[in-house]
């Protein structure tokens, strides 16, 4: 079951009450989600990228929303993209429907995502040119792509309520999907997180924090 919450910077996030968590922080989701995973994530892989399609797997599909922030800024960029999102519990349409978020794009954007959502499911789709969705219907663990990835966002619950995700075993997992030179980057940081991605070859940033947090992990894989 999931609750529709108002967080502080007026846009909704859902509260999964399975996990007993929100899917974004209640200080902001829309600012959370610029702030983390497009500016420090999509724009780094796009200058380190350049003229390349950039492949991104995201850890945690969720409400959907970094993916069509990342689709608008891909398309305004003019930036082909080839999104993966593995995500254990996929929404439904009427709960995707119910965030709210197409008040954040253009009506292109969000109709692109809502019109093919359950087709995306388990199969790439070119929603717009150049530009193409599947959201597997898996766990991180059961995850065995043949292809590697130039930009992963770790967008899994906090380690407090699931702290599954964040063990050096999966973090290791999620890592080996990066190719030589890809971009890890996650709202978290702790001690053993960095630690984990050092031991499996990656370059550490500490980065400002969206609202509520003081800072935030970007590594890059050597």
């Amino acid at each position: 079951m999931n609750k529709i919450i108002l967080t502080a910077d007026g846009s909704n996030t859902l509260y999964n009450e399975t996990i007993g968590e929100h899917y974004h922080s209640t200080h902001g989701a829309l600012q959370e989600s610029l702030h983390v995973f497009i500016d420090a994530g999509l724009k780094a892989a796009e200058q380190k990228f350049p003229g390349q399609t950039i492949s991104v797997l995201e850890v945690g599909f969720g409400t959907g929303l970094n993916f069509i922030l990342s689709l608008k800024y891909a398309v305004d960029a003019a930036l082909a993209m080839d999104y993966t999102s593995v995500e254990a519990f996929p929404l439904t349409r009427e709960e995707l429907n119910s965030t709210g978020y197409h008040a954040y794009v253009p009506e292109k954007i969000w109709q692109a995502l809502e019109s093919n959502y359950p087709q995306c499911i388990n199969q790439k789709i070119e929603l717009l040119p150049h530009q193409s969705l599947q959201v597997v219907h898996t766990s991180l663990q059961d995850f065995h792509p043949t292809e590697k990835y130039q930009l992963l966002y770790y967008d899994a619950f906090s380690v407090r309520h699931q702290p599954e995700m964040w063990t050096e075993e999966v973090i290791g997992h999620a890592a080996s999907l990066l190719i030589p030179g890809g971009i890890f980057v996650t709202y978290a940081i702790t001690g053993h997180l960095k630690r984990a991605l050092k031991s499996f070859g990656f370059s550490i940033e500490k980065l400002p924090g969206a609202a509520g947090k003081r800072e935030m992990l970007r590594a890059v894989k050597l």
